[in-house]
């Protein structure tokens, strides 16, 4: 089961995308599934193609873990 989480890295702006499973404390990294801004739209440093992206776990403030309520207020809305 995927988790939606929101990354908070020190002097960026907070990252929202898909894990496989949650960081154990023994780790070092965190492999994003995904990636892209709170807001749905893409995250400029990263490339279009990329599907997946490590961060080193040193840069991350805190992670937050989201329901699946809380997933489709993140994304956005679709205008009818």
């Amino acid at each position: 089961m995927a988790f939606t989480v929101i990354l908070h890295v020190a002097g960026e702006a907070s990252i929202a995308g898909e894990v496989d499973e949650l960081p154990q404390p023994t780790d070092n990294i965190i492999v994003v599934t995904n990636p892209r801004q709170k807001d749905g739209k893409d995250l400029h440093y990263i490339d279009n193609n990329a599907i997946k992206v490590i961060w080193p776990l040193s840069k991350v403030s805190f992670i937050e873990i989201l329901d699946s309520s809380e997933e489709e207020k993140i994304i956005g809305f679709v205008r009818e």
